[in-house]
């Protein structure tokens, strides 16, 4: 599933090549022709990301409110349409579409609903936001019986964090990911926020997930760079049985509450 990154890039994307323009809306599919009609036309106010849900809003009482799941793509495109897409957002001048294809859900909603919907997430790194809300989100968790590894997946906690996020920011704070949050001091707590919010915000820039430090890189290291569909180099995400590159302890692999989850039983000790 594509985490927080992925979707904020896409909210930037889409604003640089169709906000304050009015756009064609299509569902070449045809299972959102209905909805799509009711905005085709209209001006693409703006893209909008909270977690791993996209908003797109237009000069019209509705907004599309998408969330990738776990299949979902939504790139940017020319020509024709292939595939099955749900969703075809495109200028009548130009040969840019953003096609959407296979997404966990694609809905009308009305644009007012979507502040309470927001509020239904956790608060996302990537944002920022309020310190009110963040201090909010780590007291909650530093009262909480779960284990470290299972609330940073809770999207009412942590909005857009996901495994990958979850076990490099653990690695590299040297936690161990069943530790109980409430056994987490407050300053520890605060780090694990900055920590995501760079890496998070590192990953919407590059559009790709980054977490080593300099020292660690392949250049720095005389190591091959890695190869994973989702790109970057990490320390511990899909990497079980592989050496870890501060300590050399092979690192561990185990499914918790139906997630993958990776660690160095060294380092995070």
């Amino acid at each position: 599933m594509p985490e927080g990154h992925v979707i904020h890039r896409l909210a930037r994307d889409i604003n640089n090549n169709f906000a304050g323009h009015h756009v064609r809306v299509t569902s070449p599919q045809g299972r959102f022709a209905t909805e799509a009609a009711q905005l085709d036309g209209c001006e693409l106010t703006q893209a909008v990301a909270v977690g791993k849900h996209l908003f797109i809003c237009f000069d019209a009482p509705w907004a599309i409110h998408i969330h990738l799941g776990l299949v979902g793509k939504f790139h940017f495109t020319h020509g024709e349409p292939r595939g099955v897409v749900r969703l075809r957002i495109g200028l009548e001048d130009t040969d840019t579409y953003a096609d959407l294809k296979g997404p966990q859900w694609c809905r009308l909603i009305t644009a007012a609903s979507i502040p309470d919907i927001a509020d239904t997430l956790g608060a996302d790194p990537i944002l920022g936001g309020p310190p009110e809300r963040r201090d909010a989100v780590l007291q909650q968790v530093a009262r909480s019986k779960r284990t470290a590894a299972s609330v940073l997946m809770d999207q009412k906690l942590f909005a857009g964090v996901g495994n990958i996020y979850r076990a490099e920011t653990l690695f590299r704070l040297g936690i161990d990911p069943m530790t109980p949050s409430r056994e987490i001091d407050a300053p520890t707590w605060r780090d694990i926020w900055d920590d995501l919010e760079t890496l998070m915000r590192a990953g919407v820039d590059a559009g790709r997930i980054d977490t080593v430090r300099p020292e660690h890189t392949p250049d720095a290291m005389g190591r091959p760079p890695r190869k994973d569909d989702h790109g970057g180099e990490v320390y511990v995400y899909r990497r079980a049985g592989d050496p870890c590159y501060i300590c050399g302890t092979p690192i561990e692999h185990s499914v918790i509450e139906g997630r993958n989850l990776f660690w160095c039983p060294t380092c995070q000790h």
